[in-house]
């Protein structure tokens, strides 16, 4: 009968040691956002007990926390970050995330490595002298005397060359587009179906302030944009079916 008592003693303790553990744990909801824009496909870990959770496509997750615990947010786009877990959080049952969009530098193309000899390093043209894409060159050439504004407005070849150099523009932001964002960035991240990025990267490159971002290398500005260029495009397209 002693053993017995014993027995029933030492399962009591364990018990009431296990029950001491987990005493405090409560699963809460949380939203992430990276400016105004859910994020979804973000990774969280709880550091004290390695339970693990991922953001849905409304940048909603659930986890398994009690105060204290520290979850650490990461996502390839986004800074890493960490939130420790308040008696406030585990009250509201709720949290919100405010991440941010990772700085990357863009790398520059070196298309010459003796750029630094230029036609006006050797002379050939005066110092300061403003450069001229192709196309440019073009209206230059057209508007450049009274005679030939007058002749080339009557040929409608002004208006033409115009064009060239707003195709041309074009060209060279489809081209930045490219090399900052992978197919994959459209279809998993944007929600872009594969049939219709080019209409896409179209759409953006229309966009005044989408330009300037990529004409300035401001990646975090263009990742910020495209996202809600991506929305309108999506409801366009949507529309159209």
């Amino acid at each position: 009968m002693k053993l017995n008592n014993t027995l029933y003693i030492i399962i009591l303790f364990i018990v009431q040691i296990s029950f001491g553990q987990t005493s405090g744990n409560k699963e809460i909801q949380g939203q992430i956002f990276e400016q105004s824009t859910v994020v979804d496909g973000v990774n969280i870990i709880n550091n004290n007990t390695q339970v693990t959770a991922v953001s849905d496509t409304n940048g909603m997750f659930s986890i398994v926390v009690k105060e204290g615990d520290v979850l650490v947010f990461s996502s390839v786009n986004l800074e890493p970050l960490k939130r420790r877990i308040s008696a406030e959080d585990l009250a509201s049952n709720s949290i919100t995330i405010k991440m941010s969009a990772k700085e990357i530098e863009l790398k520059e193309v070196v298309v010459n490595e003796n750029a630094n000899i230029t036609a006006e390093n050797l002379g050939i043209i005066p110092k300061g002298q403003k450069k001229y894409t192709p196309a440019e060159r073009k209206v230059y050439t057209a508007t450049s005397t009274s005679v030939d504004k007058l002749l080339n407005a009557i040929s409608g070849r002004t208006t033409m060359l115009k064009k060239e150099v707003k195709v041309e523009k074009k060209e060279a932001l489809f081209r930045k587009m490219e090399y900052l964002f992978e197919e994959a960035y459209y279809t998993d991240r944007l929600k872009i179906p594969l049939e219709y990025i080019k209409g896409f990267q179209l759409y953006c490159v229309d966009s005044p302030e989408f330009a300037v971002s990529l004409n300035t290398k401001n990646k975090t500005m263009s990742m910020f944009l495209i996202t809600g260029l991506a929305q309108e495009y999506l409801t366009i397209i949507e529309h159209e079916k």
